[in-house]
């Protein structure tokens, strides 16, 4: 049994390599709902300002004016006057809060919200979210949160010895959030527009072609592919009264996807992503190694006795230089990235060494994929 060099396995491991797909093998199909969203169905982010109370004396300090300005007009509508400059209440945050309001969401939904400091409190850990109004864009109020606030950290000890674990001054509320007025979605209405996640000219035409044969075979064509991201279809007339059917329907329909070769470098960590599709053109690869190592090391000089001189300390620096004899492999016309990863591995590459071949190759002209750096 054959064993994999390091390269070869990590990338196999990670599902980077697989065998050609034959000529003949059909593409990768998927479901219609995980290639395309409608238009006008859409989240929608919320916003708003709140207090976190009932912390451990971990809440904002006397510097931070505005949250004792908000608790007092908190008091203030409870009937309670306090000087906003009397008060030194540090279990106490402003924070700000936001959510995202899912599409066609119905009054009396509960939906999770996320709280941020906004001041220097320490930790919010153990705090209560007060009442707080979330707005949406064009600053009408869609939620309305409250609720215990869960950091999943946390930070120990005093002075200068602390322990921080995960990020304390951030926190979730789950289900804290009430819907009370419904999401501006659009219901589908004719002409329905049917907006790729990617977009691509031949898979918006196979979408096209799909709902045709599925909705109008033998009849006027009902989807036009108006471009590469975007998809019209005419509501049948069968479906005139259940368009929600007919969207239903209609994603559980399969496309044929084609999607454009990519390879995505990551140069912080040293991650490649190559895709199966990726072809190499015909080139020869040589790679090699220049060590120069410097080292310096300090020898002190130590005077006779009675000689009247000092000690000094003269440094000894070495010089060395190693080459390492370079390493060549050739690529013929066609050669897929299976047969590219086994080549590298085959000279001893590591992924740094693999990271710069692709971009000398794809300054060469012979990568034929579009090369991403991340």
């Amino acid at each position: 049994m054959r064993t994999l060099g390091c390269l070869e396995a990590v990338l196999l491991f990670s599902g980077l390599v697989a065998p050609a797909r034959p000529a003949d093998e059909a593409p990768a199909a998927a479901r219609l709902k995980d290639l395309v969203t409608l238009e006008g169905v859409r989240d929608n982010q919320l916003m708003g300002y709140g207090l976190a109370v009932g912390l451990a004396g971990t809440g904002d300090s006397q510097q931070t004016v505005f949250p004792y300005r908000s608790l007092a007009n908190l008091l203030q509508r409870m009937g309670v006057v306090v000087d906003p400059t009397v008060i030194m209440v540090k279990n106490t945050a402003a924070v700000m809060v936001t959510a995202t309001l899912p599409a066609f969401a119905q009054p009396g939904m509960h939906i999770d919200v996320t709280v941020s400091s906004m001041g220097d409190a320490k930790n919010l850990q153990g705090g209560l979210l007060v009442m707080t109004p979330l707005e949406g864009v064009d600053g009408t109020t869609y939620a309305m949160a409250q609720g215990p606030i869960v950091t999943g950290g946390f930070l120990a000890g005093r002075g200068g010895t602390t322990q921080t674990v995960n990020h304390p001054t951030v926190g979730r509320v789950p289900n804290g959030a009430l819907v009370e007025r419904l999401a501006p979605s659009r219901t589908p209405q004719t002409p329905i527009k049917l907006q790729l996640r990617e977009a691509d000219f031949i898979t918006a035409s196979r979408i096209a072609k799909a709902v045709n044969n599925r909705f109008a075979a033998g009849a006027p064509p009902i989807a036009r592919a108006e471009n590469a991201g975007l998809v019209s279809v005419a509501l049948p007339a069968a479906f005139a009264q259940s368009a929600t059917d007919f969207v239903a329907e209609m994603e559980a329909l399969t496309v044929s996807v084609d999607r454009a070769a990519r390879v995505v470098v990551n140069e912080r960590t040293g991650t490649i992503v190559l895709g199966k599709d990726v072809r190499i053109g015909p080139v020869a690869i040589l790679q090699g190694n220049l060590t120069v190592e410097i080292q310096t090391a300090l020898e002190v000089s130590q005077p006779g006795p009675l000689s009247g001189g000092t000690t000094q300390v003269v440094p000894e620096t070495a010089v060395g230089v190693k080459q390492e004899k370079a390493r060549n492999v050739v690529l013929k016309q066609g050669a897929t990235v299976e047969e590219l990863v086994r080549a590298l591995n085959a000279i001893g590459a590591s992924a740094r060494d693999v990271i710069a071949i692709l971009q000398s190759l794809h300054a060469a002209g012979a990568l034929e994929a579009d090369l991403e750096v991340i």
